[in-house]
């Protein structure tokens, strides 16, 4: 189902697409995927789901 340089699935990439959340730390706004998500700027773990 990979190819390189060929289009990507549109449905798969849909389902991939993060979650938007805001540190609690540092105020950044981000998009993440996974059960802990990290917030790029402070690297801190206290995060909020928007």
């Amino acid at each position: 189902m990979c190819s390189v340089g060929g289009p990507m699935d549109v449905e798969l990439a849909e389902r991939l697409k993060g979650k938007k959340y805001r540190c609690n730390d540092c105020g950044t706004t981000f998009e993440a995927v996974g059960k802990h998500p990290v917030c790029p700027s402070c690297q801190s773990e206290n995060v909020t789901l928007v």
